[in-house]
Protein backbone atom coordinates (compact mmCIF):
# COMPACT_ATOMS: atom_id res chain seq x y z
CA UNK A 1 0.00 0.00 0.00
CA UNK A 2 3.08 2.54 0.83
CA UNK A 3 3.76 2.70 -3.12
CA UNK A 4 0.18 2.79 -4.37
CA UNK A 5 0.73 6.38 -6.13
CA UNK A 6 4.24 5.93 -7.05
CA UNK A 7 4.79 6.32 -10.79
CA UNK A 8 1.40 7.84 -11.14
CA UNK A 9 0.32 11.57 -12.33
CA UNK A 10 -1.70 12.21 -9.19
CA UNK A 11 1.44 11.78 -7.15
CA UNK A 12 3.55 13.36 -10.07
CA UNK A 13 1.23 16.13 -11.23
CA UNK A 14 -2.01 16.20 -9.57
CA UNK A 15 -3.64 19.57 -11.18
CA UNK A 16 -3.99 17.14 -14.13
CA UNK A 17 -5.30 14.22 -12.77
CA UNK A 18 -8.78 13.23 -13.06
CA UNK A 19 -9.29 9.71 -10.58
CA UNK A 20 -11.37 7.18 -10.69
CA UNK A 21 -11.81 3.50 -9.66
CA UNK A 22 -13.41 2.07 -12.45
CA UNK A 23 -15.90 3.53 -15.30
CA UNK A 24 -17.44 2.24 -17.96
CA UNK A 25 -14.62 1.28 -20.55
CA UNK A 26 -13.29 -0.60 -17.20
CA UNK A 27 -16.03 -2.54 -15.69
CA UNK A 28 -16.45 -6.41 -16.25
CA UNK A 29 -16.75 -7.58 -19.81
CA UNK A 30 -15.95 -4.38 -21.73
CA UNK A 31 -13.22 -3.46 -23.70
CA UNK A 32 -10.39 -2.25 -21.23
CA UNK A 33 -11.86 -4.28 -18.49
CA UNK A 34 -9.46 -3.68 -15.33
CA UNK A 35 -11.78 -4.46 -12.55
CA UNK A 36 -11.55 -3.43 -9.00
CA UNK A 37 -12.22 -6.79 -6.35
CA UNK A 38 -15.62 -5.10 -4.83
CA UNK A 39 -14.09 -4.97 -1.18
CA UNK A 40 -11.64 -2.79 -2.47
CA UNK A 41 -13.65 -0.33 -3.82
CA UNK A 42 -14.26 1.63 -0.66
CA UNK A 43 -10.72 1.81 0.16
CA UNK A 44 -10.23 3.01 -3.65
CA UNK A 45 -13.18 5.75 -2.83
CA UNK A 46 -10.80 6.72 -0.02
CA UNK A 47 -7.81 7.05 -1.65
CA UNK A 48 -9.51 9.21 -4.39
CA UNK A 49 -12.35 11.20 -2.81
CA UNK A 50 -10.18 12.13 1.00
CA UNK A 51 -6.63 13.30 -0.28
CA UNK A 52 -5.69 16.33 -2.09
CA UNK A 53 -4.82 15.58 -5.41
CA UNK A 54 -6.75 15.04 -8.59
CA UNK A 55 -10.24 15.72 -9.77
CA UNK A 56 -12.13 12.58 -8.71
CA UNK A 57 -14.91 10.77 -10.71
CA UNK A 58 -17.51 8.03 -9.63
CA UNK A 59 -18.77 5.98 -11.24
CA UNK A 60 -22.34 5.49 -11.98
CA UNK A 61 -22.29 1.53 -11.03
CA UNK A 62 -20.41 1.77 -8.11
CA UNK A 63 -23.01 4.15 -6.48
CA UNK A 64 -25.83 2.81 -7.57
CA UNK A 65 -25.04 -1.08 -8.51
CA UNK A 66 -25.82 -2.51 -11.63
CA UNK A 67 -26.85 -5.59 -13.31
CA UNK A 68 -26.58 -6.52 -16.77
CA UNK A 69 -25.87 -9.33 -19.31
CA UNK A 70 -23.28 -9.27 -21.93
CA UNK A 71 -21.15 -11.52 -24.84
CA UNK A 72 -17.49 -12.38 -24.31
CA UNK A 73 -16.21 -14.70 -26.46
CA UNK A 74 -19.08 -16.09 -27.87
CA UNK A 75 -20.27 -16.94 -24.28
CA UNK A 76 -22.82 -14.73 -22.33
CA UNK A 77 -22.37 -13.59 -18.86
CA UNK A 78 -24.36 -11.77 -15.79
CA UNK A 79 -22.63 -9.37 -13.89
CA UNK A 80 -23.76 -7.77 -10.79
CA UNK A 81 -21.86 -5.20 -9.58
CA UNK A 82 -22.90 -3.77 -5.68
CA UNK A 83 -23.54 -0.13 -4.56
CA UNK A 84 -21.07 1.74 -2.48
CA UNK A 85 -23.47 4.01 -1.96
CA UNK A 86 -23.55 4.77 1.44
CA UNK A 87 -19.92 4.80 2.35
CA UNK A 88 -19.47 7.39 -0.94
CA UNK A 89 -21.80 9.51 0.75
CA UNK A 90 -19.93 9.35 4.31
CA UNK A 91 -16.36 9.88 2.00
CA UNK A 92 -18.20 13.02 0.51
CA UNK A 93 -20.01 14.03 3.74
CA UNK A 94 -16.07 13.94 5.09
CA UNK A 95 -14.71 15.51 1.91
CA UNK A 96 -16.84 18.82 1.61
CA UNK A 97 -16.90 19.07 5.81
CA UNK A 98 -13.50 18.22 6.91
CA UNK A 99 -10.86 17.98 4.22
CA UNK A 100 -9.36 20.55 4.54
CA UNK A 101 -6.02 22.15 5.28
CA UNK A 102 -2.39 20.55 5.20
CA UNK A 103 -1.78 16.41 4.55
CA UNK A 104 0.59 14.54 5.83
CA UNK A 105 0.94 11.26 4.92
CA UNK A 106 1.62 7.87 6.87
CA UNK A 107 2.92 5.56 4.08
CA UNK A 108 4.98 3.40 5.77
CA UNK A 109 3.84 0.18 6.78
CA UNK A 110 3.39 -2.47 3.10
CA UNK A 111 -0.15 -3.03 4.00
CA UNK A 112 -1.57 0.21 6.70
CA UNK A 113 -1.57 3.55 5.62
CA UNK A 114 -3.39 6.46 6.75
CA UNK A 115 -2.72 10.38 6.08
CA UNK A 116 -4.43 13.77 8.27
CA UNK A 117 -5.79 16.69 6.99
CA UNK A 118 -5.57 19.05 9.86
CA UNK A 119 -8.21 21.76 8.38
CA UNK A 120 -7.89 25.36 8.46
CA UNK A 121 -9.45 28.51 10.19
CA UNK A 122 -12.35 28.85 8.14
CA UNK A 123 -12.50 24.69 8.25
CA UNK A 124 -11.43 23.11 10.91
CA UNK A 125 -11.49 19.99 12.97
CA UNK A 126 -8.93 17.76 10.86
CA UNK A 127 -9.70 13.97 9.66
CA UNK A 128 -7.70 11.17 9.74
CA UNK A 129 -7.76 8.07 7.13
CA UNK A 130 -6.56 4.48 8.21
CA UNK A 131 -6.74 1.73 5.52
CA UNK A 132 -5.65 -1.71 5.56
CA UNK A 133 -5.66 -4.14 2.61
CA UNK A 134 -4.60 -6.96 5.46
CA UNK A 135 -4.78 -7.42 9.12
CA UNK A 136 -6.15 -4.74 11.30
CA UNK A 137 -4.11 -1.40 11.53
CA UNK A 138 -3.28 1.55 13.31
CA UNK A 139 -1.49 4.68 12.55
CA UNK A 140 0.16 7.09 15.11
CA UNK A 141 -1.26 10.12 13.68
CA UNK A 142 -1.44 13.95 13.84
CA UNK A 143 -4.72 15.71 13.07
CA UNK A 144 -3.83 19.17 14.96
CA UNK A 145 -6.71 19.34 17.53
CA UNK A 146 -5.59 18.76 21.27
CA UNK A 147 -7.79 16.66 23.61
CA UNK A 148 -10.76 16.34 21.13
CA UNK A 149 -13.06 13.20 20.47
CA UNK A 150 -13.05 11.63 17.17
CA UNK A 151 -15.58 9.11 15.84
CA UNK A 152 -15.39 6.30 12.67
CA UNK A 153 -17.80 7.93 10.50
CA UNK A 154 -17.68 4.66 8.59
CA UNK A 155 -19.03 3.09 11.70
CA UNK A 156 -16.38 -0.14 11.21
CA UNK A 157 -15.49 0.79 14.49
CA UNK A 158 -17.57 2.17 17.40
CA UNK A 159 -15.30 3.10 19.88
CA UNK A 160 -14.10 6.78 19.69
CA UNK A 161 -10.95 8.02 20.04
CA UNK A 162 -9.45 11.22 21.74
CA UNK A 163 -6.23 13.02 20.72
CA UNK A 164 -3.44 13.69 23.04
CA UNK A 165 -2.30 17.56 23.88
CA UNK A 166 -0.26 17.96 20.99
CA UNK A 167 -3.34 16.90 18.51
CA UNK A 168 -2.21 13.30 18.21
CA UNK A 169 -3.80 9.82 18.42
CA UNK A 170 -3.38 6.18 17.53
CA UNK A 171 -6.40 5.91 14.81
CA UNK A 172 -7.51 2.81 13.54
CA UNK A 173 -8.77 0.37 11.02
CA UNK A 174 -10.63 -3.48 10.80
CA UNK A 175 -8.78 -5.71 8.31
CA UNK A 176 -9.20 -4.99 4.85
CA UNK A 177 -11.15 -2.12 5.27
CA UNK A 178 -11.27 1.62 5.87
CA UNK A 179 -11.86 3.94 8.71
CA UNK A 180 -12.23 8.19 8.37
CA UNK A 181 -12.32 9.45 11.61
CA UNK A 182 -13.22 12.97 12.62
CA UNK A 183 -14.59 15.06 15.44
CA UNK A 184 -17.28 13.98 17.54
Amino acid sequence: MRSIFDGSLVKDQPTLAVTLVENHDSQPLQSLESVVEGWFKPLAYALILLRQGGYPCIFYADYYGAHYKDNKDGDEYEIFLDTHQWLIDKFLEARQTYAYGEQYDYFDHPNVIGWSRLGTDEQPGGMAVVLSNGDNGTKWMEVGQPNCTYIDITEHIAEPITTNEEGWADFRCEAGSVSVWVPQ
